[in-house]
């Protein structure tokens, strides 16, 4: 484990598991955006939670990840799909 503190924090608040799907580049990538988007989610449902933003502004929140990871899904993920079927 890193002795740097800020680096055990970023670890704390965002935790990284290693991937163990069938490896590409594109799938390990979007693996991590997925993670990402995971852990951003907990974090914006802790927030609203704990009265430090409103309901409407987690939504909003949550609502631009999950357009961010479905553009990150069209471009990495559809390009695999796309070159499977050209082969």
């Amino acid at each position: 484990m890193s002795d740097d503190p800020q680096k055990q924090k970023e670890n704390l608040i965002m935790p990284r598991a290693p991937y163990h799907g069938e490896f590409t580049p594109e799938r390990m990538v979007f693996n991590a955006n997925l993670q990402e988007f995971a852990s951003k989610v907990s974090l914006i449902c802790n927030l609203e939670t704990g009265g430090k933003i409103t309901s409407e502004d987690a939504y909003g929140r949550i609502k631009q990840l999950w357009k961010d990871l479905k553009a990150s899904k069209k471009s990495l993920l559809d390009t695999i799909d796309r070159k499977g079927e050209d082969a």
